[in-house]
């Protein structure tokens, strides 16, 4: 494709869901000040969202809402689902920006999260077979650390997570390898900002990464600073089905930018920041679940044949 064909193929990959927002701060069964930020997994013919819930204090914690078609009739749950233990250093301050894998070694759902810590934001595990009790391992790395997801499986022996420190100022992604979800080493950056693009300022992971035969599918965000504050936007890349490390292609354009007003206006404004991703493989339905403007939860569908399509005839990377 040329440039223009893969910048027009980007503008029309996601066709936002009519009724957005479908989650709003209204639908909850008890006070709140703004729903987002919600990791998406299929589960029991269900969709499941651990939404980002935060209080009229400012912090954060976790809830669970349901729905049979991904869309509608969502059925929250009447308290929150994961709070923040206050009592530890790791949690002083909520809980934030929850991903789903199936870790299928484990047989049970891994949850990378954030949690403010008196040292600052810090990656998080927990992992569970029901949500309705989790096993919280703790910290993974120290902070400052957001956006982060394990793979659901080992690489060579070794676990695998994408994650976004802050090193020397630069907020860029990077990939981390353990042998025992514990203790965490061989880190390499993974996908870095680009001067003068739309990811010129900052990146870091969306949603959870989608294994397909051609490689590792990987959302991302990337931000622009400009006068008015900065511009969020949703990015894609493609990464090597045994080597995760290594990155094929990935997109020049933005695929999901701001554009409605429930993305524009907000708590914080000009944000789409997607968390979670579902797949039909019958249907090539993808749907992505993402926070606007830091107030509400929406959705946009794609078909995954055309998103792998579209990938594919980005540039190589070097």
């Amino acid at each position: 494709m040329t440039n223009f064909e893969t910048q027009k193929k980007a503008y029309e990959l996601f066709t936002r869901y009519e009724h957005n927002p479908i989650l709003t701060a209204k639908d909850w069964p008890y006070p709140a000040n703004s729903v987002m930020n919600p990791a998406a997994i299929k589960l029991n013919n269900e969709t499941l969202l651990l939404v980002r819930v935060e209080d009229m204090r400012g912090f954060s914690h976790f809830t669970v809402a349901r729905s049979e078609d991904g869309f509608t009739n969502w059925k929250i749950e009447p308290k929150p689902t994961m709070m923040a233990d206050s009592n530890t250093r790791e949690e002083r301050w909520g809980l934030e920006d929850p991903r789903i894998i199936w870790l299928e070694e484990q047989k049970q759902f891994g949850i990378t999260y954030v949690s403010f810590s008196e040292g600052g934001p810090t990656v998080s595990l927990a992992i569970t077979k029901n949500f309705k009790t989790f096993a919280r391992l703790g910290t993974m790395l120290p902070p400052e650390d957001k956006d982060a997801c394990l793979f659901p499986r080992r690489f060579r022996g070794r676990f695998a997570l994408i994650h976004r420190p802050i090193v020397r100022g630069e907020a860029l992604m990077w990939i981390s390898f353990s042998p025992d979800l514990k203790h965490w080493g061989d880190h390499r950056p993974l996908i870095t900002t680009r001067s003068g693009f739309w990811d010129c300022h900052r990146v870091g992971l969306a949603c959870q990464p989608l294994e397909t035969e051609h490689g590792w599918l990987v959302f991302y965000h990337g931000v622009r600073t400009t006068t008015a504050g900065g511009v969020y936007r949703l990015g894609l890349t493609l990464l090597d089905l045994e080597e995760p490390w290594r990155v094929l292609r990935r997109s020049e354009e933005w695929i999901l930018g701001p554009r409605e007003i429930y993305e524009r206006v907000g708590d914080v404004g000009d944000v789409v920041f997607p968390t979670g991703v579902t797949v039909t493989k019958e249907t090539d339905q993808l749907n992505l679940y993402y926070g606007a403007a830091d107030c509400t939860v929406a959705v946009a569908t794609a078909k995954l044949s055309e998103i792998i399509d579209y990938i594919l005839a980005c540039p190589e990377v070097d």
